[in-house]
């Protein structure tokens, strides 16, 4: 039972080989703090809806099937021994909208998200088992790594304001709510405040919750959406339809030279998801250091198997654009800025994380939580893809270890912005051959940045 543990052990569980099986309220305690906090932070997970109704031409309610079978599937994590707060692969939604809107809309397009999905969730898998995972990125030069991460910033951003984006059809609200994310979220004004004023110290623990509320508020005032009509019950997502038109089952497998193809823009997703592994270790290992009375285990071999087994599972009951990643970074710092707090505040770490996600597939089941932010969720996609355009731009610049290195970057960027991954590996390739010779793998460091 979770309140046998003893100091400085990890919490109770269950072996199974690789993994470790936690039940809640057995091997955890229950959390209702962050339990609440989920029923609300649902509305970020319902913000991948409107991707699959542009990209995919599904249905609000064959979408939210889609989100709700993702949202059963975050629980794996916590469940089988992984100490965090799953997402998407944020970063890559924009070469994932990019890759997809080559194929003609219809059976081909889904197919190619299908496939793109299976061969992503099957490779992590495979590195994950074979422990390879580290190794495989380690083999890529700074240059290539930090164009990719880069380029994907930028697709962000501009698949908001390019011709046809959601700037166009929610300029104020997008541009006010985005204000005060940025200032909410990266302002050093705000966050000196915030550690005075109790109040403005809990708006800063809820992530992009308040930016919600605003554009849920501003939007129909200044007419770029109706006010939100909330209705009652439970929700209704459309299972038959989504397996019937939109899954292996009524579609047939996908052709074999459509995983061939989407080889390029895998490896620059995996690319993108690697620097959520680091950024997860780097964070638990803070948390385990702040809290000595609980051993935190994370492994990324089992990360890589667990998310790697989402995305091969959502390919073949609910391919989707988003995809399947191994942080949700927001809420993760969320999540163990409260554990660091002592063991009253948080008994574990897997009781944070794992009532949380309980919270949020409680939210999508729950019928006035989706009527209410269902008029907002293009400004709250908008919203989350210029913060992660934001973070994106900023690490893949960081990645960089040379002068020369940023202008290849800058060059893969652009390219895996315009013309997607295909090209931007061989415009990588070329230049770091042409620059860098037989130090190709090597290439140079010249600690241009403090962190070096």
């Amino acid at each position: 039972m979770w309140r046998d543990r003893k100091h400085g052990e990890e919490s109770p569980y269950i072996p199974m080989g690789p993994f470790k099986l936690r039940l809640p309220f057995v091997h955890y305690k229950f959390e209702w703090a962050d339990y609440t906090q989920g029923l609300l932070m649902c509305a970020v997970d319902l913000s991948a809806i409107p991707l699959m109704i542009e990209i995919l031409g599904m249905p609000f309610e064959v979408a939210l099937a889609v989100v709700l079978l993702n949202g059963i599937l975050y629980l794996t994590h916590h469940l089988l021994g992984d100490p965090v707060v799953p997402g998407w692969i944020t970063p890559a939604i924009p070469l994932i909208m990019l890759y997809a809107s080559q194929f003609p809309e219809g059976v081909e397009r889904v197919h190619a998200l299908i496939s793109f999905q299976l061969t992503l969730g099957v490779l992590s898998i495979l590195l994950g088992v074979t422990g390879l995972a580290g190794k495989v990125v380690s083999l890529v030069p700074s240059a290539i790594k930090s164009g990719v991460i880069l380029g994907a910033g930028l697709a962000a951003v501009i698949s908001i304001f390019e011709v046809g984006g959601r700037f166009e059809s929610f300029p104020w609200t997008i541009t006010i709510a985005m204000a005060v994310a940025f200032y909410f979220i990266y302002s050093k004004h705000f966050n000196r405040i915030k550690r005075k004023n109790p109040f403005l110290g809990i708006i800063g623990k809820l992530g992009i919750l308040p930016v919600f509320v605003i554009a849920i508020i501003i939007a129909p005032i200044v007419g770029e959406a109706p006010w939100p009509n909330i209705e009652w019950g439970f929700s209704k997502p459309d299972f038959i339809t989504l397996w019937n038109e939109y899954t292996i089952f009524g579609l047939g497998f996908p052709p074999f030279m459509m995983i061939l193809t989407g080889l390029p823009t895998v490896l620059a997703t995996y690319i993108v998801l690697f620097g959520d592994i680091l950024q997860s270790k780097a964070l638990l290992d803070e948390a385990d250091e702040a809290r000595p009375d609980e051993k935190i285990d994370y492994n990324p071999n089992r990360a890589h198997m667990i998310f790697g087994g989402r995305n091969t599972v959502m390919s073949i009951i609910g391919p989707d654009v988003t995809m399947a990643g191994p942080l949700w970074a927001a809420m993760q710092v969320i999540i163990i800025e409260r554990f660091k707090e002592g063991k009253k505040a948080m008994h574990s770490i897997f009781s944070g994380s794992g009532s949380f996600r309980w919270g949020t597939n409680t939210g999508l089941l729950l019928l006035p939580i989706v009527s209410l932010v269902e008029p907002i969720l293009g400004i709250a996609l908008a919203s989350t893809l210029l913060i992660q355009g934001f973070v994106s731009v900023r690490i893949g610049v960081l990645e960089s270890k040379s002068y020369r290195d940023l202008g290849i970057a800058g060059i893969i960027g652009a390219i895996l912005a315009t013309k997607g991954a295909t090209w931007a590996f061989a415009a990588g390739i070329i230049l770091c051959l042409v620059i860098y010779g037989k130090d190709f793998f090597k290439g140079e460091d010249e600690e241009i940045f403090l962190k070096d």
